[in-house]
């Protein structure tokens, strides 16, 4: 019922810029909370950044501040994920997340289906 899909995704050169999106149907981002995460094999999913019912507060992983910008718009019920000066260490799968959570990724009610983005040095 409730679908996340991610794009955005590819292989970009340490440095590099990328800009994901995730166009969200049967449910309002509005209305929710929406974030992102990522995860690389054996390590826990990781809070990446999360956005506020209209964008007032935003909230980011230390590892990603300065760098990344989460972003939305209501009208094309869409979340942005803008990544600048990426690092080989942001090499990972990009979750999409929904609904009422925080930093822990088991709180989260929805999910997309993931994006890869590979940094090569």
């Amino acid at each position: 019922q409730v679908q996340l899909v991610e794009s955005g995704g590819g292989l970009v050169q340490a440095g590099g810029s990328l800009r994901l999106s995730c166009t969200v149907s049967g449910l309002t981002i509005s209305r929710n909370i929406m974030g992102w995460f990522r995860q690389v094999p054996g390590k826990d999913r990781e809070f990446v950044a999360r956005i506020s019912l209209f964008g007032a507060t935003t909230d980011y992983a230390d590892s990603v501040k300065g760098r990344f910008t989460i972003s939305r718009d209501n009208a094309k019920n869409t979340v942005y994920l803008q990544m600048n000066s990426l690092k080989s260490e942001d090499t990972g799968v990009y979750y999409c997340a929904g609904g009422s959570f925080r930093y822990n990724s088991r709180d989260v009610d929805f999910w997309g289906q993931g994006t890869q983005v590979t940094v090569s040095s």
